[in-house]
């Protein structure tokens, strides 16, 4: 049995075995490419990022990220992917999430690996708070991450406050008002 395109856990993952699932018994991928992400110790000019808290919104968050690997299928011609994301309370240097992807040629590969990282920074619904020495803040959207998603036909803002009116009812109640929580994608 195949593992599942999308996973939100407590635990650490193996990219190594990750992939090695993915590929396994398909002799049409010529190429994997993936994306590990993992927790600085600081935040943009800031330093002393002692932990980060990641949330999310069960059951909303897993079909978000299969609907982005939908896409990517679609748009890339992508033979398999596969999404880690961890919740709950990191420490610098731990895993946050992986990004696999299987294709025929490394180009498409590459692409919707990019794509599927452009998305679920800016789109899938998860919320971060990092502990500092000055105390706990929730990480906000950044602009950059928009313009990043607008290279794939995608319009967001994120970094703006328009977003908070989508956010479930039951997100953290003091969490940044840019979450983000979008509805499906547009076509390729």
């Amino acid at each position: 049995m195949a593992a599942p395109r999308v996973s939100i856990q407590t635990v650490d993952f193996d990219l190594g075995a990750e992939v090695a699932a993915l590929r396994a018994d398909d002799a049409a991928v010529g190429a994997v490419a993936a994306f590990v992400g993992t927790v600085r110790d600081r935040h943009g000019d800031s330093g002393g990022v002692q932990s980060m808290e990641l949330e999310h919104y069960p059951g909303m968050t897993e079909r978000a990220i299969e609907a982005m690997i939908d896409a990517a299928l679609q748009r890339f011609g992508i033979q398999a992917a596969r999404v880690v994301h961890r919740v709950g309370l990191l420490a610098p240097l731990d895993q946050i999430m992986m990004v696999a992807v299987t294709s025929a040629h490394r180009g498409s590969a590459f692409q919707a690996c990019e794509f599927l990282m452009d998305y679920l920074k800016t789109q899938a619904p998860f919320w971060k708070k990092e502990l500092t020495a000055d105390g706990a803040r929730w990480v906000d959207a950044r602009v950059a991450d928009d313009a990043a998603l607008r290279r794939w036909g995608i319009e967001a803002t994120n970094a703006a406050t328009e977003a908070a009116a989508e956010a479930p009812t039951d997100a953290p109640t003091d969490a940044p008002t840019s979450a983000a929580v979008q509805g499906d994608l547009p076509p390729p």
